[in-house]
């Protein structure tokens, strides 16, 4: 009987690839030349810091092309509502989505049984499991699965005959 895995991960390479892209980035832009900014990737948490919060913002821009460049979906960040002021610089922490949440995975469970589909989803952890009889009802699956606007890119794992 055919299976998947729906996950939500982010490639971390890919993560970091996008960091240094950014800093090169901002070292050749005209308008932040002569700028004390950082960006820093620390345990999958990107940190921005920078001497004004609009700079801040402009950051989070950047760093976003740069992640859709690079294949990461930007859905899967969640960025600080506000820039933390301490001293005469702001940062904002940019976090990454890894892994299906409760919630997120109980609604994505209901819209594949309100679908009516001939599979079967478990919430197994961070993923979810979904079997059927016909390949086909598995890739519906994920096209239901990456239409769903539930706020957080889905990837799909071990697709087993």
């Amino acid at each position: 009987m055919p299976s998947m895995d729906i996950v939500s991960e982010i490639n971390e390479e890919e993560l970091r690839n996008a960091v240094e892209n950014s800093r090169r980035e901002v070292s050749s832009r005209f308008d932040l030349r002569g700028k004390d900014i950082e960006i820093d990737l620390k345990d999958n948490v990107v940190t921005l810091k920078a001497e004004d919060d609009f700079i801040c913002k402009q950051l989070v821009d950047i760093l976003r092309m740069q992640l859709t460049k690079r294949n990461v979906d930007p859905s899967a960040m969640e960025v600080d509502d506000k820039a933390v002021h301490s001293g005469k610089t702001f940062s904002l922490r940019v976090s990454f989505k890894q892994g299906i949440d409760a919630l997120v995975a109980k609604k994505l469970v209901k819209a594949i049984k309100d679908s009516k589909l001939k599979v079967q989803s478990a919430i197994q952890g961070d993923k979810v499991r979904v079997t059927g009889k016909k390949r086909d009802d598995l890739q519906a699956v994920m096209r239901l699965a990456k239409e769903s606007e539930l706020g957080q890119p889905f990837q799909f794992d071990n697709f087993k005959d």
